[in-house]
């Protein structure tokens, strides 16, 4: 599939099928994590993949947006390593670096057939408890994977997008009006 059809098919999956997902896509999804570019290479992502059984049940209490999916990544950053790049700009890049990540990993899964979905909605400190997440660790989200079901489509929300000149502007920011 081309760039363009890529994105513009993608939509948020909130239903799925049974069908596990094969290790060789999740594989290739991680490296689309792993690749991504964060600011000054200090890829501060750590990313929790959530299979079996007990863990999902352990989403489940974290969320009420699983949406019953096979496999669920835990998107988080490390704060240690999250700034200090080598052109010693301080400011905390973490939470961009991991939307990336999360970003290219869940285009990759839209390319290989897969859906997912981008969940900010759950309980954080729940999750660090039911995961082991260290202190230092900031939950970015969940992203739950999978086929989808038969009867998965976008949302009636999901094409409303503003035009582009509601959104850009050229050289200078201008108010409207």
């Amino acid at each position: 599939m081309d760039y363009e059809g890529l994105i513009n098919s993608r939509y948020s999956v909130r239903n799925y099928s049974g069908q596990q997902v094969e290790k060789e896509k999740l594989d290739k999804i991680l490296e689309a994590g792993r690749i991504a570019p964060t600011a000054g290479n200090r890829q501060p992502q750590r990313i929790v993949v959530i299979q079996d059984e007990n863990a999902r049940a352990k989403i489940k209490q974290c969320t009420p947006c699983h949406f019953d999916a096979p496999l669920v990544f835990l998107v988080c950053y490390d704060k240690s390593v999250e700034n200090n790049n080598h052109y010693g700009d301080k400011r905390p890049y973490g939470r961009v670096d991991a939307s990336i990540v999360l970003t290219h990993m869940m285009l990759e899964a839209h390319n290989l057939g897969l859906g997912a979905v981008w969940v900010g909605l759950f309980n954080p400190e729940l999750l660090k408890k039911n995961f082991s997440i260290p202190d230092n660790y900031e939950i970015l989200g969940l992203m739950p994977l999978g086929y989808p079901s038969t009867q998965a489509k976008p949302s009636k929300m999901h094409s409303e997008k503003f035009p582009i000149e509601h959104t850009v502007w050229y050289n200078s920011f201008a108010t409207e009006g």
